[in-house]
């Protein structure tokens, strides 16, 4: 709740003072990720999501929109990779902040008589933040990426992975203006990420005897949960792609501010004659 009241802050003094093209409201629904642990199945081990979104419609057709979300993603070998036995789980939080554009498939209003429904797609770009964590044979939880499950840090491995990164979001939804104020509507979006750590698997396993004499039994232990250890060098993940992350759910925003009379014509006024009296 103190995640989403600062984000309605900063997004209210941002925005401020814009006129009733402006809308602020909320989004809820469920996130899911594809990558190494879940190459193909969409909505595989969904959990729920929500956070903030605001709107400005420049135009009944184009409207810019920023948005503060909230997630988690999961995956597991077991479940969403049919079994795999490289046999690795994690879960995720994801946190973003992004900026789109929206195309209306019909123009869009709120006003009555007017259509009131129509189709959009949007895309745009994100900042996300993750922090990837798994469980050891104790059924503790911890975090991955400080240590080094594919031999980060080590002499002549790779640097350890940023927890912030760069996504490109886009996707369609289905919106319905209604009252004088209100919209609701349902998207869903997939966001095309930079990284390929979302799940701590990417490249190649390090030499669990090394994980497991410099950093200890859990980091061996959650570098290569298999029966039978990898040698060093074999592939753990597939570095050749990146990871996807989604949302998908139900938006409702209201429109605030004062009314925007800048195109407040009046035809067919007539005006008074002034008449002057000596």
């Amino acid at each position: 709740m103190k995640k989403i009241a600062l984000g309605l802050a900063i997004i209210l003094s941002v925005f401020q003072g814009f006129a009733q093209k402006s809308e602020l409201g909320v989004m809820a629904g469920a996130s899911f990720y594809l990558g190494d642990l879940n190459p193909a199945k969409v909505f595989g081990m969904s959990k729920p999501a929500g956070g903030i979104i605001y709107r400005y419609n420049f135009t009944p057709r184009w409207a810019i929109r920023a948005n503060i979300l909230f997630a988690q993603v999961t995956g597991d070998d077991n479940i969403t990779n049919k079994h795999y036995e490289r046999n690795l789980s994690f879960k995720s939080p994801i946190t973003e902040i992004g900026v789109m554009a929206e195309l209306n498939f019909f123009k869009l209003y709120n006003e009555r008589g007017k259509n009131f429904f129509s189709p959009y797609l949007f895309g745009g770009i994100a900042v996300f933040s993750f922090n990837p964590q798994a469980q050891a044979a104790d059924g503790t939880w911890y975090a991955l990426q400080h240590l080094g499950t594919e031999g980060q840090g080590f002499e002549g491995q790779k640097d350890y992975y940023s927890l912030c990164n760069v996504a490109i979001p886009f996707g369609l939804g289905f919106r319905f203006n209604f009252a004088r104020y209100c919209s609701i509507g349902a998207e869903w979006g997939m966001r095309f990420t930079f990284s390929d750590y979302i799940d701590d698997v990417s490249g190649t396993y390090y030499d669990n005897q090394t994980l497991r004499e410099q950093r200890g039994s859990v980091v061996a232990y959650l570098a290569d949960k298999s029966e039978v250890k990898h040698e060093a060098g074999v592939g753990r993940g597939n570095s050749t792609t990146k990871d996807f992350y989604s949302f998908a759910g139900v938006v409702f925003t209201l429109r605030f501010g004062q009314m925007d009379r800048s195109c407040d014509i009046r035809t067919n006024v007539k005006r008074k004659a002034v008449t002057s009296h000596n």
